[in-house]
């Protein structure tokens, strides 16, 4: 099953695989963070398996020039005694129906270089294309 999660208590249940991809979150901050994202569009989907969170994903629906109408996801993280299960690609495939059914045309996120494993997953596995670099400056 997957689900929207919006209470705090069903956050809170998502924080756990969160954290594995966000180490630098807290409970608090988290919930903090995500109430201003929420407000911006943010949305935070999990896949369960009986009770348990196995993975989640933080997506939004943004419209741009070079994307048109898409989601953008920010956070998909299979829990780690959970991986190889097929549940990350059973979250992204929810996250592409629900693109389609939202009227977009495409599905973006951006890796971290160093996310070799996840790079050939998303390449190989998922279909996905390697469309640029990401550029940062902090302020």
């Amino acid at each position: 099953m997957i689900k929207h999660l919006q209470t705090a208590e069903e956050l809170l249940q998502g924080y756990t695989v969160m954290k594995e991809l966000r180490p630098h979150l807290t409970e608090e901050s988290f919930l903090e963070m995500n109430e201003t994202m929420r407000r911006e569009g943010y949305e935070v989907h999990a896949l369960f398996e009986g009770e348990d969170v196995v993975a989640v994903t933080g997506i939004i629906t943004l419209t741009n020039f070079y994307d048109g109408r898409h989601i953008y996801v920010y956070d998909l993280v299979t829990k780690a005694t959970s991986r190889s299960k097929g549940y990350g690609e059973k979250l992204l495939r929810y996250i592409e129906e629900l693109g389609k059914e939202r009227g977009c045309e495409k599905v973006t996120l951006s890796s971290g270089l160093v996310r070799v494993d996840a790079h050939r997953f998303y390449e190989e596995k998922m279909d996905y294309e390697k469309a640029s670099y990401v550029f940062r400056k902090k302020l």
